[in-house]
């Protein structure tokens, strides 16, 4: 099945492994496994270097997606799918997820395109598809306290409260992924940009 004009390309970000299956880089990859549970689709297939699943979200055919290439090659399993299925307007249909170490923990950013904001993932996938006009869900990760070393930060595991309310920020950000296929990015954002 072609992506075409209604299939929805939603890549969630992260690295593979169990010594990753917490850790704050794998919002991407936590919030891909509540959809794809929630939907009933099984995201086992392998494909263009990642994890798929085909179904249906909200009435919109959706392949689910989880890139088996480590964080900071992610355009690669992107750039292979786009150019396998060649959707009518991948910015379009293209909604990328990501951790944000730039918005406080929990708060939630829908975005039309934009910069990479310094996320290595979202870089990736901007130079090997060569545009930044794509939709992106971004999930903040930031302390309340200063970090020294943010590459540790975002590659250690959550831990107590904060494993505790991933729970929570993930089942805003599944409501949130659905308000982009059933009502369209833009107002996605109007509800959800102001609430979080």
């Amino acid at each position: 099945m072609a992506i075409g004009n209604r299939q929805y390309l939603i890549v969630g970000l992260g690295n593979p492994g169990k010594e990753y299956q917490w850790s704050r880089h794998n919002l991407g990859f936590m919030l891909i496994d509540k959809l794809a549970g929630e939907a009933g689709i099984d995201g086992k297939k392998r494909e263009c270097q990642s994890l798929v699943g085909r179904g249906e979200s909200e009435g919109r055919a959706v392949k689910l997606v989880k890139p088996q290439t480590y964080m900071n090659l992610s355009g690669e399993a992107v750039a292979c799918l786009l150019a396998r299925y060649e959707p009518a307007d991948p910015g379009e249909k293209l909604v990328v997820i990501s951790d944000d170490l730039a918005l406080p923990f929990g708060k939630i950013r829908i975005r039309a395109r934009g910069s990479d904001g310094g996320h290595n993932g979202l870089k990736s996938i901007i130079g090997a598809i060569g545009r930044n006009e794509f939709t992106r869900l971004r999930i903040g990760i930031q302390p309340e306290h200063p970090i020294s070393d943010s590459k540790r930060f975002v590659l250690d595991s959550f831990t107590g409260t904060g494993r505790t309310a991933v729970e929570d920020i993930l089942q805003k950000s599944a409501e949130a992924l659905r308000a982009i296929l059933s009502d369209g990015v833009l107002k996605a954002m109007s509800t959800y940009n102001s609430a979080s």
